[in-house]
């Protein structure tokens, strides 16, 4: 339910990564002004996106069969219904309180982004130990404490950062001549950002109609098993996306080639750490979950290969999304888009793989920009 609820997310038509480069860009070219400006409309603009797309959830809540959805009969179609409307509600909170990140990514300070998620996950955890310990087991209460922990971790985070930049605070406005380059550039990243909703958060759901909703289990544990490698790779990662809009607007050419150099070494490193990751899986994770979850080991093969690939692929993405030449890349997500589920029936269907048949069909469509990437950046940076 929180995959698909995530969903609402993407519907920000780019404007947090379109903010993240509208923004760092006017801060390279010291325009605080503009700044504000640009914050305060992409504030504007994401709460009524917001408000429009929870109105739309309240009136379909109770319409849509979300145990098709979800391929369950073990909860009553009318608790389900007021799970996913509660989860749509902070949801939507979230959406335009969560705005603080692009903010964040754009002064530089991802490390507070790590904070805020740390916050998040420290929260839930709390809540879902105390309604474990205090309350008979609950969709209702798992989905409040999800959302008041998901709401206010990104709220205290947007408190603190604005309380230090009150030349930054967002005021309710919408100028058009900043809404307009938000949205051209908004809507490539937004085109991108469906195509990857599509090509990952589709994964479960594929799992779940194909083999049933207990194969989702051993999927999302070695997901989660191979996320310290992509968490530790995106730490390093993430933050050189403001970093190089900063650097291709002073034309230092010099310390991006730099920086991308020793991320390829760092690239390196990351595939030895998956092949012991493959070794180690198994045994770390019986004694993670214990002996009733048996998890295969051709999923365990096929994750590591996608942790590889999707890590390789950021080394390019992140450089290109800094500096805004996201064209060829929106081509490339929408064509992985495309091919991503026809690739998966195919593999489970036809030729009799498991679960790790759709991880696989994952890594196949994901190659296309492995190739284009790689070449693009460079010719970026040969005629700068």
């Amino acid at each position: 339910m929180l995959s698909v609820m995530t969903w609402i997310t993407f519907f920000d038509l780019g404007l947090g990564n379109g903010l993240r480069n509208k923004l760092a860009e006017s801060l390279a070219k010291n325009q605080p002004d503009e700044a504000r400006s640009y914050i305060s409309s992409a504030y504007s603009l994401i709460g009524l996106i917001s408000l429009t797309v929870f109105v739309i959830l309240a009136l379909v809540a109770f319409i849509v069969p979300w145990q098709t959805i979800f391929n369950t009969q073990s909860i009553s179609a009318n608790k389900l219904s007021y799970a996913v409307l509660i989860t749509g509600f902070f949801i939507a909170l979230n959406f335009w309180v969560s705005l603080i990140n692009p903010v964040l990514n754009a002064v530089q300070k991802t490390s507070f982004i790590v904070m805020g998620q740390f916050l998040f996950n420290a929260l839930s955890l709390f809540f879902v130990y105390v309604i474990a310990k205090t309350t008979d087991a609950s969709l209702l209460y798992l989905a409040t404490a999800y959302g008041v922990s998901m709401v206010g971790a990104n709220a205290l985070l947007s408190g603190w950062f604005y309380k230090g930049n009150h030349s930054l605070i967002p005021k309710l406005s919408l100028d058009f001549s900043h809404v307009r380059p938000l949205l051209n550039l908004g809507l490539q990243f937004f085109a991108i950002q469906i195509a990857v909703l599509i090509i990952f958060t589709t994964s479960k759901i594929l799992i779940a109609q194909l083999f049933g909703p207990e194969f989702v289990t051993p999927y999302d544990v070695v997901f989660k098993f191979f996320g310290v490698i992509t968490m530790m790779f995106g730490l390093l990662t993430v933050p050189l996306c403001s970093s190089y809009t900063d650097a291709y607007h002073r034309g230092d050419f010099v310390w991006i080639r730099k920086v991308i150099g020793k991320q390829l070494w760092l690239f390196g490193i990351i595939v030895l750490v998956v092949l012991m990751f493959i070794i180690i899986a198994k045994p770390v994770i019986k004694i993670w979950i214990g002996d009733q979850l048996v998890v295969p080991m051709p999923i365990i093969i096929s994750m590591g290969l996608f942790v590889i690939i999707s890590s390789w692929n950021s080394i390019f993405a992140y450089f290109l999304n800094g500096i805004g030449k996201i064209r060829f890349q929106m081509f490339s997500a929408i064509l992985a888009m495309i091919i991503n589920i026809p690739i998966a029936f195919i593999l489970t269907k036809y030729i009799g793989t498991g679960v790790e048949g759709v991880v696989l069909a994952t890594c196949a469509s994901l190659l296309l920009f492995a190739v284009i990437g790689p070449f693009e950046t460079y010719f970026v940076l040969r005629n700068k």
